[in-house]
């Protein structure tokens, strides 16, 4: 017999819910977008629902991923104990859900206006096809970075902004920090991945690694600037940014060695990288 609350667990986990680093990662961008389109005062409740479609979406991304590497993650240490790998879920309670949250999701989007919907169908689209990715190209975390992008486009036309530059601006520094933060993440399974045939941009770079995570930081740096000289950003905007060029600074002295648990480690770093992003946003417009 099925015990229910180890059942719910299992799901929580499944769906990453007990590690929110990726919503949080989803969650940053989205709401600097928000404040950008809400000229630094978006409905609240348009806030909410974006921040709850942040929540779900990443958490139906994490279960079609587990599913797509239910045959996988057993062999990788750092994921051997999910549920899907155990067993402890079977596949099609990770389908269930799966659709549930997209049901979810939908339900959200439909408070939205017809051209918000049009691009939530093709942000699921992505999304969905991210996990299968790593099976036949090296550059899976491309397709994470456009995935994770749609969010910053959404806000625009969800406050009837439609899709000005600024808007392209921050998807495009967007997919750039997105794949610089996940090639940091797939050095930690570098090792694993290769034993088991997963490709990613960390073993596509191989050596050239930090230096391509450079370029890419460097590129989200180029793009945000360019941004803030669009929006006539302020003198708080431009600190930020400095900050943010000591936290890339910091993370490369993580990595430097290529040990996978600082690896990890700097990954979760860019935590800080997006609300310090947010924090400068929000001052400009409130202060």
């Amino acid at each position: 017999m099925i015990n229910i609350g180890q059942f719910i667990s299992a799901c929580w986990r499944l769906m990453r819910a007990d590690r929110p680093i990726g919503s949080l990662l989803l969650g940053w961008p989205t709401l600097v977008a928000l404040l950008i389109a809400g000229n630094g005062h978006p409905p609240l409740r348009t806030v909410v629902l974006f921040m709850l479609g942040v929540f779900v979406m990443r958490s139906a991304g994490c279960v079609i991923n587990d599913y797509a590497d239910r045959h996988i993650d057993g062999h990788v240490s750092r994921t051997k104990l999910r549920p899907l790998a155990t067993g402890e879920l079977k596949p099609w309670h990770a389908l269930a859900l799966f659709a549930l949250l997209l049901l979810i999701a939908l339900m959200i989007v439909l408070q939205f206006n017809q051209a918000t919907i049009l691009l939530s169908i093709a942000a699921a689209a992505v999304a969905t096809l991210y996990p299968f990715c790593k099976r036949f190209t090296q550059l899976p975390q491309v397709v994470l970075g456009v995935a994770f992008s749609f969010g910053v486009l959404m806000p625009f036309t969800a406050l009837d902004q439609g899709l000005p530059l600024v808007a392209w601006i921050l998807f495009a520094a967007n997919i750039a920090w997105t794949v610089a933060y996940d090639t940091e993440y797939a050095m930690a399974d570098r090792a694993d991945d290769v034993k088991i045939g997963v490709k990613s941009t960390a073993i596509l770079f191989a050596g050239h690694d930090k230096f391509a995570i450079a370029l890419l930081q460097i590129a989200t740096l180029a793009l945000l600037a360019w941004l803030g000289y669009e929006l006539l950003f302020g003198f708080v905007y431009w600190v930020g940014l400095a900050v943010i060029i000591g936290m890339f600074l910091w993370q490369h002295y993580l990595i430097w060695y290529r040990e996978p648990q600082r690896c990890f480690q700097a990954f979760l770093h860019n935590n800080n990288v997006g609300w310090v992003l947010a924090l400068v946003v929000a001052a400009h417009y409130w202060f």
